[in-house]
């Protein structure tokens, strides 16, 4: 079989899209789509969305590469590449967000510091019943931290490690959470975009591979509603001109330790909780995850080791030390959550944000924090209409499209509960 390209973007729903292109595209390179599909929604409806074009023709847009973000895939004889979008006058397409992603980048350079981003993925493993309806994959000895064939009598995690290793993507764990058949991904630190291409091209493998092997691997925020939900946890820091990591005010960590940009990281990132919801949490799915004391950032408050907070603070030190924003799940673009949680904390640092106290409560009785998020999608997206700065940095028609199509999709999943809710998601997710 002779070697072929597999270019892809992630669209505004966090689906990942792309043709099969032949070996003679592998280099630096380019090729078209439908910039409507900007306005297509899970259900397949078109929707005349802000920056689609549905009614002007459906025209098209052109995704770019370089030949040096050409990787090898687990596809056999397949290379594979993600690009970044632009209109076919070569201007940056701004509903991309992966661009979203490079601008934060560069807004963050301008201040002379560099994001260096880590980012843990949580996921079930379904597989169809007699029915063909999806149920949770039998592991009848997984417990939290569990590993071996009692979590995973299948081993598909197994074929996920090795082949993640072959490839090159930078694992540092793979474990079983509490309600299993959960399973966390955590991929090491790394520069921004390279790290979020990592996510997305790793989490496309993921599933392909459990695909293999029977499984629907979802990333959706809640698949089973008697279980946990599934996190997208956004763990960051910054190289300074120095290399150094900015966020470091010594070799121990913790909130005793943070310096000024910490706090001011922290306080954009509250004073944006509500709007950002609207952004990294964007299903109705997700409102059944933020929730009072679920350990995923429904509370508009920070703290130290302590994971009923939103904002962690690590307590490792020196090059270790970083923020932990715990709100995201992955039915969000990885690319744009990453965008949106480096934008707030920017906007706290250059607004000079009060910083409220820290967290003293326990988090499932009682706690401190006077705001949370939105109790469901509705409200997050009202929300995020309101905070025109969060939107103004992130990119103004990106989120105009998203806010669009988000409150179509208010009115197609409100009738929906239980797996109608979930079978609305769980095959893009």
């Amino acid at each position: 079989m002779n070697t072929r390209l597999r270019a892809l973007f992630c669209d505004h729903l966090s689906i990942m899209r792309g043709k099969y292109l032949p070996g003679s595209k592998i280099g630096d390179g380019s090729t078209r789509f439908c910039r409507s599909n900007f306005g297509v929604h899970y259900d397949k409806d078109l929707l005349d969305a802000p920056g689609a074009m549905m009614m002007q023709g459906l025209p098209d847009m052109e995704l770019h590469w370089e030949g040096e973000m050409i990787r090898d895939s687990w596809d056999r004889a397949t290379k594979i590449v993600v690009g970044d979008l632009y209109d076919t006058e070569g201007n940056p397409l701004e509903m991309c967000g992966r661009g979203a992603l490079k601008r934060a980048v560069a807004d963050w350079q301008a201040h002379g510091l560099t994001p260096k981003v880590g980012i843990e993925l949580e996921a079930f493993a379904l597989v169809p019943d007699e029915n063909n309806r999806l149920v949770p994959y039998d592991t009848p000895g997984g417990h939290v931290y569990g590993t071996g064939p009692f979590s995973d009598p299948l081993r598909f995690n197994d074929a996920i490690w090795e082949k993640a290793d072959e490839l090159g993507f930078k694992l540092d764990l793979i474990t079983s959470e509490y309600d299993t058949p959960q399973f966390e991904y955590t991929l090491t630190f790394d520069d921004a975009v390279r790290a979020v291409d990592d996510i997305v091209l790793f989490r496309l493998m993921a599933r392909e591979i459990a695909l293999e092997h029977g499984i629907v691997l979802s990333f959706m925020p809640k698949p089973i509603a008697e279980a946990g939900g599934s996190g997208m946890h956004i763990n960051f820091s910054f190289l300074d001109g120095d290399g150094g990591n900015a966020l470091s005010a010594g070799p121990v960590g913790g909130p005793e330790n943070i310096n000024d940009l910490s706090r001011g990281c922290i306080a954009g990132m509250m004073h944006h909780h509500r709007g950002l919801a609207g952004l990294i949490a964007p299903t109705a799915n997700s409102y059944q995850r933020l929730q009072p004391g679920s350990l995923s950032g429904f509370l508009c408050n920070w703290g130290g080791d302590h994971r009923n907070v939103t904002t962690r603070i690590s307590s490792e030190g020196g090059a270790k030390a970083r923020l932990e924003h715990r709100m995201a799940d992955a039915s969000s673009n990885p690319y744009v959550a990453v965008a949106a949680v480096l934008q707030a904390a920017r906007l706290g640092v250059e607004s000079g944000y009060a910083l409220p106290a820290m967290e003293t409560g326990d988090g499932f009785e009682k706690w401190d924090a006077k705001e949370t998020t939105a109790i469901d999608l509705k409200g997050a997206v009202a929300d995020l209409k309101a905070d025109t700065p969060l939107q103004a940095a992130v990119g103004q028609l990106l989120c105009e499209n998203h806010i669009f199509m988000k409150e179509k999709e208010v009115k197609k999943t409100r009738d929906l509960e239980g797996d109608q809710l979930r079978d609305f998601y769980v095959w893009f997710v």
